[in-house]
């Protein structure tokens, strides 16, 4: 009965430091959102102008995410928000300037957050991000594309599905 009762308290100690660790992390991550906020400016939906071609668009999502659909083709990058550092200056710098205006963005924003931050950080000049990613671009009624043509949204919020 002994060995149960210490088999239990140890897992309530590994549960208890889980949620510590969790609540730590959460906090650290809430500290660089709040950071980079400072530093990389939001771009709402209706504000970002596809058509304007002057806009490079910065997909900083994984290669499988990138899969289920883009904002367009046209001034688009798709550099994974790990690879960034490494990318970047080669991608960006060497064939669009330091001074480019770039939209960063992924499906909810944080990492396109971070990524401006970091963008910032290595020279680039005039770098925002798309506030809310993805999930906010499909919540103010836009699109997708894909390689089988425009994504939207089945099922919108108040209405009924099939």
């Amino acid at each position: 009965m002994s060995e149960n009762i210490k088999d239990n308290a140890h897992l309530d100690l590994e549960e208890l430091a889980q949620r510590r660790a969790e609540v730590y992390l959460s906090e650290q991550f809430k500290k660089l959102i709040t950071e980079a906020e400072k530093v990389v400016e939001y771009v709402e939906p209706d504000e970002l102008d596809l058509i304007d071609l002057n806009i490079l668009l910065l997909d900083v999502r994984e290669p499988e995410e990138f899969a289920s659909g883009y904002l367009r083709k046209e001034m688009h990058l798709t550099i994974p928000r790990g690879k960034l550092e490494f990318v970047a200056i080669k991608k960006i710098f060497e064939q669009y300037g330091h001074d480019v205006e770039i939209v960063t963005y992924c499906f909810k924003g944080p990492r396109g957050l971070l990524a401006g931050e970091q963008l910032k950080k290595m020279g680039f000049t005039n770098v925002k991000c798309l506030k809310g990613g993805l999930v906010n671009w499909f919540d103010s009624g836009r699109t997708l594309k894909s390689y089988f043509g425009d994504i939207a949204l089945a099922n919108k919020k108040g209405q009924q599905g099939c």
